[in-house]
C-alpha cells in the first residue's frame, strides 16, 4: 500500500474541491474564449463536448482496469501499483471534467456516498432498480 488509510479525509475533500475549482475555472475560460484547446488539455476536453468527454472516461476506465490486472499479476509489485495509481488519477481527473461539464461537483458524489453509508449495497441497488421501474 502506497499511503496510510489514516490520512485525514478532509484533506481528500479539500483536494478534490480544489481540483474541481481549477477544472471549473478552465471550463469557464474555455467558454469565454480565453483558453485555447491547442495549448490547454482541459480546454481541449471541453471543446469535444459531452460525447468526447464521456468517451475519454471509457478509455481511462479501461486503462485503469488493465493496470489493476497487471498489478495483480505482478503480485502487487510497487512499480505496478504506481502505474495503477497513475491510471486511477487519470480516470478521476476525467470524471472531474465530466462533473464540471454537467454542472456537478465532487461534493455531490461524496454526499451521495455518505447517504448510502450504512445501507446494504445489495438493498440499495434493489431500491434503485425498483424506483426505476415506477
Amino acid at each position: 500500500m502506497m499511503n496510510s488509510s489514516a490520512q485525514n479525509p478532509s484533506n481528500l475533500d479539500s483536494a478534490l474541491a480544489h481540483l474541481a475549482d481549477v477544472v471549473d475555472q478552465r471550463r469557464d475560460a474555455f467558454k469565454a474564449g480565453q483558453a485555447d484547446p491547442k495549448t490547454s488539455y482541459t480546454a481541449l476536453l471541453f471543446s469535444k463536448g459531452d460525447d468526447g468527454i464521456l468517451k475519454k472516461i471509457g478509455e481511462e476506465a479501461t486503462e485503469a482496469v488493465m493496470a489493476a490486472k497487471d498489478a495483480r499479476n505482478a503480485n502487487l509489485a510497487p512499480e505496478q501499483q504506481k502505474l495503477l495509481v497513475g491510471e486511477m488519477a487519470d480516470l478521476w481527473f476525467h470524471c472531474l471534467i465530466a462533473l464540471s461539464q454537467f454542472g456537478l461537483r465532487p461534493e455531490d458524489v461524496v454526499s451521495e456516498l455518505e447517504r448510502r453509508l450504512g445501507t446494504s449495497g445489495i438493498e440499495e441497488k434493489a431500491a434503485r432498480k425498483a424506483a426505476s421501474k415506477e
